[in-house]
């Protein structure tokens, strides 16, 4: 096994892990079968698995995902990609009101085991159209389980979890992360779908981030130390289900909280993640909480304006230097 491997690779290993284990996973979208994914995520899927159970598509979100959605509810576990996380939009009557609800409203007689797999964010300067965060999108509907990793052996692991999923997963892979490096995963590695991890340990602020937000909280850290501040850094990993559990026990350590989200200020999971621990964890608090958000602007496509937009390291470490002389 590789010493490292990229982000990318693992997209494609968790796929390929899960289809040689389960012979009704199959994957669906556009340009995934002899190009490998316009972000090659999916190399080596169609030599291995062959074309019965690796489809090219049409270039139409509502027929990637209604025919997902047709196949998930006959027993296949399809795995479908939507290019870029900003095209759910086009096919968003499936995820919003078809795919989530069929379950509850049949009474658990049918299942949509589905993932939904898709790249997510900004920092590459694709432009506004391109580089949307929208993870909150999906976070507002009840119903669908949310995964996005940071790190390569996450994105197997929880890849296996989605996939194993009797419940449709949206898991959004950042486009950011995808030539990053990482342990690769152990075999048989699955996470649990809503089990955040504490990726530092520290005692004086605790930092919650996602997917590349958590290099970014990471690196702030790092700086911060250097000033006598030490800060403990959670990978939320998921958003549904939520792991509330985790951050309220790391508040009990260090009674600060500063959550660091790609989304727009506005209406991102920040704001329901600092709602539930008002509600449920006051008590712990020394200072107030703060958000560190994308500014609520379309995504400029010039690196220097992209990068005004989007939290960085230096955002996080002067929040923390506030909140720490609090």
């Amino acid at each position: 096994m590789a010493d490292v491997v990229t982000y990318r690779e693992a997209v494609a290993e968790g796929i390929a892990r899960e289809m040689r284990r389960d012979d009704t996973v199959v994957c669906l979208g556009e340009d995934i079968a002899e190009a490998g994914g316009v972000f090659k995520t999916t190399v080596g899927l169609l030599d291995e698995f062959g074309p019965e159970r690796i489809w090219n598509t049409p270039i139409s979100e509502q027929a990637i995902v209604g025919a997902a959605m047709g196949a998930a509810m006959t027993g296949i576990r399809p795995v479908a990609e939507i290019m870029f996380s900003d095209f759910l939009a086009c096919c968003w009557d499936y995820l919003a009101n078809e795919i989530p609800k069929v379950r509850y409203m049949t009474g658990g007689q049918v299942t949509v085991p589905l993932v939904v797999r898709t790249a997510n964010g900004g920092g590459l300067g694709f432009g506004a159209q391109h580089s949307q965060a929208v993870e909150n999108w999906a976070f507002a509907v009840p119903g669908l389980k949310i995964a996005a990793p940071s790190t390569p052996a996450d994105v197997v692991g929880l890849m296996a979890a989605a996939i194993r999923s009797d419940d449709p997963v949206v898991v959004f892979e950042h486009k950011g992360l995808f030539a990053s490096k990482g342990d690769p995963a152990p075999a048989d590695h699955v996470v649990e779908l809503g089990r955040a991890a504490t990726v530092r340990d520290g005692t004086d602020v605790t930092i919650v981030a996602l997917a590349s937000t958590v290099p970014t909280a990471l690196a702030a850290a790092e700086r911060l130390a250097a000033d006598d501040i030490s800060c403990e850094v959670i990978d939320l990993r998921c958003l549904v289900p939520l792991d509330v559990a985790t951050v309220l026990a790391s508040l009990e350590r260090t009674s600060r909280l500063v959550v660091v989200e790609e989304n727009p200020y506005q209406g991102g999971w920040g704001g329901t993640l600092v709602s539930i621990v008002a509600d449920e964890g006051f008590d712990l608090l020394d200072a107030p909480i703060k958000r560190i958000a994308a500014a609520c602007v379309p995504l400029p496509f010039a690196d220097a304006l992209e990068d005004q937009v989007i939290p960085n390291a230096d955002a996080v470490a002067d929040t923390v230097r506030t909140l720490a002389a609090y």
